[in-house]
Order: C-alpha cells, then structure tokens, then sequence
C-alpha cells in the first residue's frame, strides 16, 4: 500500500513540496504535524498560541503593539475569531499547501530552481496565503457554533470537579488536565498558584477561572478536602 510513495511516480511530487514556493508551507505543516502529535500526548498546550482577541484594538501604525495585538487585529480584520488559534493556523496552512502546490505545479513547471522561479514563487506565496485565509474564515463559521457551545457547556458545574493531569507537569505557567464530564471529556487549561507543581496523572480540583482564556486554578485534592 505504501510502495506507491516510494515509486519513481512520486518524484515530481516531491520536488515540488521541497521546491520553492511550496517549500514554504511545506516546511509550515511539517510543523504543524510535530505541535500536534506533542499536544496528543501532553507535551505541549492545545491552547499555546491563544491571544486575547480584542475587538476595539487598534491597529494604527504608529500606536506600538505586541505581537499578541498584532496577531488578534490580523484575526479579527480576516473574521479568523471564534476558534482557538492553533486550529485556524493549522486550516490556513493546509489549505494554503495545497494552493501553492497547484498554482506551481500549472504556472512554474518550466522553471529551475533558479531566480526566475524565486521572483514569480513570491506572488505565489502571497495568493496561496491570502485564499487560505478567505477560505479558512468560511470554514469557520461552523466551527464557531460549535467552539461557542463547548465553551458554554464547560463553564457549567465545572468547579469543585475532579481533574487528571495530562500534560507533563502543570505549575503556575502550564498545564492541561482532562475532566470526566459523562461524555467524550473536556481538555482544561490548568494552572497552579506559587511553586505548586503536579505531575501527568495526577488528580487535581478544578478551583477557580484565572481569566478570560478559559484557564483554570487547581489544587490538590488534600488542599480542597481540607478547605
């Protein structure tokens, strides 16, 4: 089954995602593979990239910003919001992958690696990245029902609730844990308070919401019992 990707049919496919431009996004969604494998078995957060998306911001050149308030006025001018970031990045990569892949395949298949292919691979670029961003704010609007549903549910009953730790370690900077809600699970954000520190397994208490990210306070179950 897999002898296909090994055959010599598949070398013009290979040149071309390894080949500028597609090399690009290539390189993106070899990326995007590596987070999410990471956030599958707890090494990283699911939520890492969120920023507070901010609807007043704004976005004038000469008024200073961080790159949280750069990246939040980009997601709201392209109406990316609803979605927490990693999965829209995620989207517009893929789908830019595949727009860049086509567009050189048809326009720059009479080129070498060379200058040429440089100068024409950067409107390229830019076409593939500005589609993925039209199409990815599209394919969210289903997406935001859902995430605004979720979000809503989880806020429910959820303090005072028993967590397991399922990220590596969870202090005051990181951590997730998996709360058992009767159906498939709800994945937190999960902080702790001074030097604290839990291990991936660990049961914990969800104990109070830090903000408005949805991340939340925990403590042991010793230190709630005793409340």
């Amino acid at each position: 089954m897999f002898a296909i990707f090994l055959s010599k049919s598949m070398d013009p496919f290979y040149q071309n995602i390894s080949s500028f431009p597609t090399v690009i996004f290539t390189i993106l969604l070899f990326v995007c593979a590596l987070y999410w494998a990471g956030a599958v078995i707890g090494l990283v957060d699911i939520d890492i990239l969120d920023v507070d998306v901010d609807s007043n911001i704004d976005m004038n050149p000469n008024t200073p910003h961080t790159n949280p308030d750069v990246l939040a006025g980009l997601l709201i001018k392209f109406k990316l919001v609803g979605v927490p970031v990693v999965i829209t990045l995620s989207i517009i990569i893929l789908i830019g992958w595949f727009i860049c892949y086509y567009l050189a395949h048809f326009l720059l298949g009479w080129t070498d690696n060379g200058f040429v292919r440089f100068l024409l691979g950067l409107p390229i670029n830019a076409a593939s990245l500005i589609a993925a961003a039209w199409l990815t704010s599209h394919l969210m609007k289903p997406l935001r029902k859902v995430f605004k549903h979720s979000t809503n549910q989880s806020h429910k009953h959820i303090f005072g609730q028993r967590a397991v730790v399922r990220t590596s370690r969870v202090d005051e900077h990181f951590g997730e844990a998996t709360l058992d809600d009767g159906g498939a699970g709800l994945i937190l954000k999960v902080r702790t308070n001074g030097e604290e520190t839990f291990s991936k397994g660990d049961r914990v208490v969800i104990f109070d919401r830090l903000n408005d990210n949805n991340v939340y306070r925990v403590i042991s179950e010793k230190e709630f019992s005793g409340m």
